[in-house]
Formats: C-alpha cells, sequence, structure tokens
C-alpha cells in the first residue's frame, strides 16, 4: 500500500471513533445545560404491554405511567431520550 492510502484509511479510522465520541460529549454536555436551567426533561405517559404467545401484543390501558426522558439524541443519566419515547407509541413491551 502506498503511504497516502494508509494516511486516508487512518484518517477514516480516527474519524469514525472520533465523531460519535464528540457528538455523545456535545450532548451530555448540552443536556447538563439545560437541567441547570431547569429544563431538559420531559414527563411522558406511557401503558405498559406484554408479548402474548400468539405473537400479539397486549397493552394494558388501565394503568398508565409516566415516564421521566431527557430532551436528548442520546440516553443520559439512566433516561431514555424523549424522540425514542415518542417513537415507541408510548408503549413500554415488559
Amino acid at each position: 500500500m502506498s503511504r497516502r492510502a494508509i494516511l486516508v484509511i487512518a484518517a477514516a479510522l480516527t474519524l469514525l471513533v472520533v465523531l460519535p465520541a464528540v457528538l455523545y460529549l456535545g450532548d451530555a454536555l448540552v443536556l447538563r445545560y439545560r437541567l441547570g436551567q431547569g429544563g431538559g426533561k420531559e414527563t411522558i405517559t406511557v401503558y405498559l404491554a406484554t408479548r402474548l404467545k400468539s405473537g400479539k401484543v397486549e397493552v394494558f390501558t388501565d394503568r398508565p405511567q409516566t415516564e421521566v426522558c431527557a430532551r436528548a439524541l442520546f440516553p443520559h443519566l439512566g433516561l431514555r431520550p424523549c424522540w425514542y419515547v415518542r417513537r415507541s407509541g408510548g408503549v413500554k413491551v415488559i
């Protein structure tokens, strides 16, 4: 391999490792800032569900629960991101 090809591969691998780490760290810092300002969290109503043997999902609408989620791209502080909770339709399969 030529020296140029090795440099291109090394730069690509470095970018693949560094970019996600920087994105996650930036997301965490923005969330910490929002939490310090009194925001950054949201409460969403979710319903528990279970998967039946037939493959269907039974949703228990008689027992809604609230879930605190983080307004971030990635999970932080043990909280799921709000976009992910909303995307699941407010149903948590147990």
